[in-house]
């Protein structure tokens, strides 16, 4: 995409602050161990937009991979709510829970989570047969999103056969593959070096905004908050403090200079 294309993408991206996508409210996550009471989250408030890129910020212990589990359904809250696009996911059973999460969200993890057996094409086009999409089309959707994240001679290629950086690449296609409307991301840069986690959160970026996705990531990183136009400081289970910034800043400082000075792999 030209620079051009780019700024004129991200203006239409702009968020719109009364469509609310996630709404936590009040939410709290007491664990027992043993005879011990954790506080893992302390009345969590909290609002994401469509089209923003949330990052969640804290260090180990913080609170941000439970509250990030408690948005995704796999964790339960001790208190409180969450509501995803009116849906309250507390109170969904699994199997409902499985069905929403394959309509509306996508995951990006640290470990990849490929399957060592398939190809990066059969890994990418997994989601898409829960979806029931025909063999034929959803192997030219996953061609699709392989060349969008700079893979397209890597489709053969097993995860074994590529680095970390191009394993991380087949899985933020995955991810996006379906257009889900939200994307959980649970440190997508921690195993990778600083030159390839620029590349990665600027793919993230520059393919949430063609098609205005929400993205919510988890990081102990700052250098992959910069990249978010709304950034979470938690510690100990408490909100500490709420950053925003615009799209147009985040792309001024970080998108378009990479788009200048780097040549894509």
């Amino acid at each position: 995409m030209e620079n051009s294309d780019a700024k004129k993408d991200i203006k239409s991206a702009e968020v719109t602050k009364k469509d609310c996508v996630i709404e936590v409210k009040d939410l709290r996550k007491v664990y027992k161990i043993g005879n011990e009471k954790v506080v893992a989250l302390n009345k969590i408030n909290l609002s994401i937009y469509k089209g923003e890129i949330c990052c969640i910020l804290g260090t180990s212990g913080s609170g941000k991979s439970t509250l990030l589990n408690m948005m995704a359904g796999l964790e339960k809250p001790t208190k409180g709510s969450i509501e995803i696009k009116g849906n309250p996911i507390e109170k969904m059973n699994e199997k409902r829970l499985a069905g929403f999460r394959q309509k509306y969200i996508g995951f990006i993890f640290q470990s990849y989570n490929l399957l060592a057996a398939l190809t990066a094409l059969e890994n990418v086009a997994m989601p898409l047969i829960f979806r029931r999409v025909p063999k034929a089309k959803r192997e030219k959707i996953a061609k699709k999103y392989l060349k969008m994240v700079g893979l397209e001679e890597r489709y053969k290629h097993k995860p074994s056969q590529m680095s970390g950086g191009q394993q991380q690449r087949v899985g933020i296609a995955r991810a996006f593959v379906g257009t889900p409307e939200i994307i959980f991301a649970d440190e997508p840069t921690g195993n990778l070096d600083t030159k390839t986690s620029i590349e990665v959160m600027h793919i993230m970026w520059k393919m949430a905004r063609e098609k205005t996705q929400t993205i919510v990531i988890v990081t102990h990183d700052p250098e992959v908050a910069l990249y978010a136009d709304k950034v979470i400081h938690i510690r100990d289970g408490d909100i500490q403090s709420i950053e925003e910034r615009s799209v147009d800043d985040v792309y001024e400082k970080y998108i378009k200079p990479y788009e200048e000075n780097y040549v894509h792999v």
